[in-house]
Formats: structure tokens, sequence, C-alpha cells
């Protein structure tokens, strides 16, 4: 694929826009085996195009079908010619890496195939009602602070409100963090948004109260809530991205744990020292 990027910004224009000279076959006579070009012998297929043109980006396959049609055919005639240049002087590293990519490449080829087939309609409501249809009720809070480095002001700054002191005017003449422009709001948050002292703070809190000073890392904070509600749960619609995620990782799981679980599996290299794979000198 990077190869294929560095052709079409390396190619010339008129390279790409040069006019074939033989008269094109229709295209109801091509099959994937017709052969569009050779080197030094050897075949490169209409097939061969056909994939190629399958994996690219995005951006080029919006191309013009005749410039996309040179494009690819000149790079898998100079990939060819590259790949014979070399024959001959392939090293043990060389061979190695192209058996890892047809590995690699034949298990996405694999796990596709169960991706393709793994959400449908009824599993995305069974995963959305096994994780919200029995689910406690979740409380949000709505609370603002105001956050100082030392004790000892938080605890004034408290005196203050106490008195009669408005706490939005106070967070924003002495708040250090960015809520302090607008009066220490930090809007509305569920349970496990907060640092645990902060959190545990507010759980115990009755709306339109004042606690502190509370330390957490960030300083010392003193926390208003300003109200509570009852979350409601995200519709399936908002949910379908991520549910649909979790049924796909969930099938590969499965999918393979079927496949290795019916494979004979042998590992004597789990006696090795781990530290030999750092050792490259075994490729020379």
């Amino acid at each position: 694929m990077a190869n294929m990027a560095k052709f079409w910004q390396g190619a010339s224009v008129a390279a790409l826009c040069a006019l074939a000279l033989a008269t094109p076959a229709p295209a109801d006579e091509v099959t994937a085996d017709t052969v569009v070009a050779t080197v030094n012998g050897q075949d490169i297929t209409m097939g061969h195009m056909i994939a190629l043109r399958g994996g690219l980006p995005e951006q080029y396959q919006t191309l013009p079908d005749d410039a996309l049609f040179k494009g690819i055919l000149e790079q898998l005639i100079q990939q060819a010619a590259l790949a014979q240049s070399v024959e001959g002087s392939i090293t043990k590293r060389d061979t190695l890496s192209m058996q890892n990519e047809q590995r690699g490449f034949l298990s996405a080829v694999a796990l596709k195939k169960v991706v393709q087939g793994a959400v449908t309609d009824e599993k995305l409501q069974a995963a959305y009602d096994a994780r919200f249809a029995d689910a406690a009720p979740q409380t949000e809070y709505n609370a603002s602070h105001i956050l100082v480095k030392t004790e000892d002001e938080a605890a004034k700054l408290k005196t203050e409100i106490d008195g009669g002191a408005d706490f939005a005017e106070l967070a924003k003449q002495h708040s250090s963090d960015g809520a302090a422009a607008n009066g220490g709001s930090l809007g509305w948050f569920g349970l496990g948004m907060m640092v645990k002292p902060f959190e545990d703070a507010v759980v115990s809190m009755k709306p339109g109260t004042v606690a502190g000073p509370i330390q957490t890392q960030f300083g010392w904070h003193l926390i208003k809530l300003n109200e509570t509600r009852i979350a409601q749960a995200p519709s399936l619609d908002e949910m379908r991205d991520e549910l649909a995620a979790q049924i796909e990782q969930e099938a590969i799981a499965s999918h393979i744990d079927a496949v290795t679980s019916k494979a004979e599996i042998t590992r004597p290299g789990e006696g090795i020292d781990p530290a030999t794979l750092r050792k490259e000198e075994l490729l020379d």
C-alpha cells in the first residue's frame, strides 16, 4: 500500500495520461486470468489489477478509470521488475518476513468472514438488554467547586461562604482551574468521572450544601452540590456502534478459540530464554 501511494505521488501527468496503442478488449471478454502485461515472461493479470485496486485508499478509488488503470498496471510492472531484480539474493529475514505477512493476511481473511456475519439486529438488541434492561438507576450530579493550593485558604473561603458570600463569585476570584470562569461549575457527571475523595464528598452531600476543604492530588476543594438527577439510559441507536464493536470482538474471540482448540498445537519454544528474541544476528 505504501508503495502504491509513492507511485501515485511520483507518477508524471504524462505517464498517467498516455494512451494505450492497442485497441482495448471489450469488458465482457475480459476475465481475471486475462493477461495485461508480462515482465520477463511473468504474467500480470486483470485479477491482479482488480485485487490491488480493492486495497487502495479511498482517495485513489475516486480517480478516473483510465488514470487508475494505467497507474495500477504501471505499479504492478514496476513491482514485478523490482522483485525479479533481487531473485537469488533473498535473505532468511526476507523469507521469514514474507511468511509472516502471508500468515497475517490469511488470518485477516478468516476473521473478516467472521465479522461480516456477526452483527444482527437481534444480537444488538440482546447486547443492549444485557447491559441496560436490569441496570440499577444511576444518579448524576451537578456540582461546582473552588480549587486552591492550601487548606488554610480553602477554610477561609468556606467561612466567607457560610457567612453569605456568593460561591460563584469566590470561584471566579480564587479558583485555580479552568472552571473558575464559569463560577466553578463542573456541569453534570456520573460516578467514576471524578477522583475518589471528590466523588465521595459529592455522594454524601445534599443539593444546595457546600462541603470542604477536601484534598485531592490537585489541591484543596470547596464543593457545592447544585442538584442531582436520575440518568437516563442511552438509546439503542446511541449505543449501536459500541455494541457492534463488542459483538464483533466476542465473535472473533469465540472463533479463534474454536479454531485453536481443534488444532494440534505444541509449544517447544516455551523453554527458550525470552531474551533470545533480541538476537538479530540469528537471521544473518
